[in-house]
């Protein structure tokens, strides 16, 4: 299978997609573009010295080409610093005012075993998060990796971040996760018991060319009153490639086994399995992806494949191998891993 070379396109047409100028308001969600910079690259589970990352130049590049979000929170070591340190430097400020792009943090989540949901908490984060970065406010706040508490647990935190959207420190509220059904209860939870909705959701390695599920929710989401659902981490969390994956990653030993055969079938077709799976999930999901760059090689790589996954001639040539992928996955398709308390997949509302 032979592909046609795009050339990189201009970064105007990205532009268009996704200028933040296009918000109908500063508390609007509809401007976001269909890119997100995620700043988990900026940690040490993804790059050694996250310090020795081209930061401003991965972000200067970023918004050039229109993707003009970024995503990080407080848990991903010295990922808020660094993006804090280039949107505060004199080059970058004075081309690109704060009005022109989104900042989106997290907070509640501490370290690997430890959160802290409390109103004083999730309110010292937030004020921890606008020094970092170097900001009076937020554009969105999530609550971080919400499975790992009784839901009801969450609520106190949850309620702190709409006490700060009043008071115009935070714009938007969210809720970030993995398991899908979870992220739907606490939605519906929020709205029964705090009489808020919540604006914005955040799930990864949950719409993929492996996993589907997060697409299969969507409904429940809006009709909840959720205005955006984001879909991060395309490549799960470096699964979904033909290099091993990272030896964090959670998933079975027969679904990363499976995958393995998948890039195996891919490489015979000339095809890296990243780069299909990248342009699956770009071409399929309904609005923005949150994706991680370490280079400014991976960023256009990103950008490429955002115009590639619109391009029908490369689509057409995608979708039998994307059939394929998916018989060699076998039961491994849409397969996830258990995250979280077991608890809150069982909570009844």
């Amino acid at each position: 299978m032979s592909y046609v070379q795009l050339p990189t396109p201009p970064s105007e047409s990205l532009r268009v997609l996704g200028a933040v100028s296009s918000r109908e308001s500063t508390n609007s969600l509809d401007g976001l573009p269909p890119l997100i910079l995620g700043g988990a690259q900026f940690n040490y589970q993804y790059n050694d010295d996250p310090y020795r990352l081209p930061a401003k130049d991965i972000i200067r590049h970023c918004f050039e080409a229109g993707v003009c979000a970024i995503d990080t929170s407080a848990y991903y070591g010295p990922s808020e610093i660094l993006i804090g340190e280039v949107l505060a430097d004199p080059e970058i400020a004075a081309l690109y005012p704060r009005e022109t792009y989104y900042i989106i943090t997290k907070a509640g989540r501490i370290a690997e075993s430890s959160f802290d949901y409390s109103p004083s908490w999730m309110r010292q984060s937030v004020e921890r998060s606008l020094k970092r970065l170097h900001t009076d406010y937020l554009d969105v706040v999530y609550a971080h990796d919400v499975e790992f508490l009784p839901l009801d647990d969450t609520l106190p935190g949850i309620a702190e971040l709409f006490k700060m959207k009043e008071e115009g420190i935070i714009r938007n509220v969210g809720i970030s996760g993995y398991p899908v059904p979870v992220l739907v209860t606490l939605t519906k939870l929020v709205r029964q018991r705090l009489g808020k909705t919540i604006d914005i959701v955040l799930s990864y390695s949950n719409f993929t060319i492996q996993n589907r599920r997060l697409k299969n929710s969507l409904d429940e989401f809006y009709a909840a009153g959720v205005k955006k659902v984001l879909n991060g981490s395309p490549l799960s969390m470096s699964l979904l490639r033909s290099q091993p994956p990272h030896a964090f990653h959670p998933a079975s030993e027969e679904l990363k086994r499976r995958v393995a055969l998948a890039a195996k079938h891919t490489a015979s077709k000339n095809v890296e399995l990243a780069d299909l799976s990248m342009r699956y999930a770009l071409r399929n999901w309904e609005g923005t992806t949150v994706v991680g760059y370490s280079s400014l090689y991976e960023v256009n790589a990103g950008i490429q494949a955002y115009w590639e996954s619109q391009n029908k001639e490369i689509t057409t040539e995608d979708e039998e191998l994307v059939r394929e992928v998916h018989e060699i996955l076998g039961h491994g398709l849409d397969e996830v891993w258990t995250s979280g308390l077991k608890e809150n997949c069982e909570y009844i509302l």
